[in-house]
């Protein structure tokens, strides 16, 4: 009987089953596939990952249509996150080129200086459902070009997205022993972390799996750990005149995903005189939002959260926002018994005098209504995550005042709270990360710098402290 089951969110299907990953079997056998990829040329190896792109491009359909059964996205989205696994390979090559390039440096007299950078060896990626292949793509393949081997332990709910992933790499040319996939639960996910043959971590997921891969990593300073956590991401609005355009960056920065990115907006920060307007606007759009299966037509503009344990959660913490003096603006409604739709909730929290600070990892907006642009600022920081932020507004002078007050690792201006793209770093602060961003940026957890001071020959001379000889 196999190990792991992976069902359709929408439907309750069983899609894939499997056993769970051999961790010891799997890192040994990145180990012994690492030395050789390291030690290609830098250009085989970025026309392996244009061949992963090109085998992505064949593959696109049933890619898209794996990753829309098995998380439930909407047949639109996943066709867009396999588009963004294409573009990540340019990403990839370019910021390995930007960020890890070689140089020369200035030295003293007779003498050069280089800068190189060598790969880590064996890496361990572990990744979350909710892009189940351009999370993972994101840590695979800046850890590929830089010559690393790399062991994948996906999201126990999405092993198929991540096991046709690896076969596209292994179609492209990737040697088997520089991509291993472990198919796993957190029990997986913790040996792997922790495993001896593994030289460091590439994590993206929630903050308590995070804070807890901190605490294992305590006494091993060593091995490189990259985090990439969650948010409590505010989005303000303030002077803007346009309020059906800012109903949609709201509705697209909350609702995107069924609200399961986390990037997505969980606080809307709005003036108490501005505030009616704006609302009704923002609840006439989320009337015409369709919620549906991923290849129901008309195309739905959310699908399902992964389960129904998500589901009860979600529901279960609204509810808990209504007992503490939430005031609901449109309830989270569950459309389908038994299936975990969910339909866009918002629920004014201003009364709640101490706010629960937590991820709420669905399509659930809090609405917080302050006095002024200050207290604005101020309740945007009032959490300790700092992954995104976003300002709507007209006027260039407050946005110059949002981006320097605020605590966070992307601030935006009239645009979602969500990444700008793949030629931008990703990360936060606070609970959202630890100061290694991903994104562009991933190309410096995939390679470390050797300085080299460097002469033809051997040449020295003391001109002090020296008895005659």
């Amino acid at each position: 009987m196999p190990d792991l089951v992976s069902h359709e969110p929408a439907t309750g299907a069983v899609l894939w089953r499997g056993e769970t990953g051999d961790v010891d079997a799997e890192v040994a056998a990145a180990r012994a596939g690492y030395a050789a990829w390291a030690a290609r040329p830098v250009t085989y190896r970025i026309e392996t990952l244009r061949r992963f792109a090109n085998t992505v491009r064949a593959r696109h359909d049933a890619l898209s249509d794996r990753i829309a059964r098995e998380v439930g996205k909407p047949l639109w989205e996943a066709r867009a996150e396999v588009d963004g696994v294409v573009a990540t390979v340019d990403g990839a090559v370019g910021a390995y080129a930007e960020r890890t390039a070689q140089r020369r440096l200035d030295s003293p007299m007779g003498t050069r200086a280089a800068l190189r950078h060598k790969p880590h060896g064996v890496l361990a990626a572990i990744t979350p459902f909710c892009n189940p292949a351009l999370i993972p793509a994101g840590h695979l393949l800046p850890a590929l070009v830089a010559g690393n081997a790399v062991v994948l332990k996906p999201s126990p709910h999405a092993p198929a997205v991540a096991e046709l992933l690896v076969d596209c790499l292994l179609t492209a040319g990737v040697p088997e022993g520089c991509v291993r996939l472990v198919p796993g639960g957190a029990a997986e996910g913790k040996a792997l972390a922790g495993h001896r043959g593994v030289d460091g971590v590439l994590f993206t997921g929630s903050a308590k799996a995070g804070v807890s891969l901190h605490r294992q990593f305590a006494d091993r300073p060593n091995k490189l750990l990259a985090l990439e956590m969650g948010g409590n991401n505010p989005l303000v609005v303030w002077d803007t005149p346009d309020l059906h355009a800012a109903a949609l960056i709201i509705l697209q920065s909350a609702f995107a995903n069924a609200g399961q990115s986390c990037t997505a907006a969980r606080r809307l920060i709005v003036a108490e005189d501005a505030a009616a307007p704006l609302l009704e606007q923002l609840l006439k759009l989320l009337a015409r939002v369709i919620v549906g299966a991923p290849d129901d037509e008309p195309q739905p503009f959310m699908g399902p959260v992964i389960g129904n344990d998500a589901a009860e959660a979600l529901t279960e913490g609204f509810l808990a926002l209504l007992m503490r003096g939430g005031r609901p603006l449109r309830h989270l409604e569950r459309p389908v018994p038994g299936r975990p739709f969910l339909q866009p909730a918002l629920i004014d929290v201003t009364a709640i005098a101490e706010r629960p600070d937590a991820e709420m990892f669905g399509p659930i907006l809090q609405i917080i209504r302050v006095p002024d642009f200050d207290a604005a600022i101020a309740e945007a920081n009032a959490t300790r995550f700092g992954l995104s932020a976003s300002l709507l507004s007209q006027t260039p002078a407050l946005y110059d005042r949002f981006w320097a007050g605020s605590r966070a690792g992307m601030v935006n201006w009239n645009r979602t709270t969500h990444a700008p793209g793949i030629r931008a770093p990703l990360g936060g602060l606070g609970w959202s990360g630890n100061a290694r961003p991903g994104g562009w940026y991933a190309a410096d957890n995939c390679a470390y710098p050797v300085v080299s001071n460097e002469a033809d020959a051997a040449r020295a001379s003391v001109g002090v402290g020296l008895r005659d000889g």
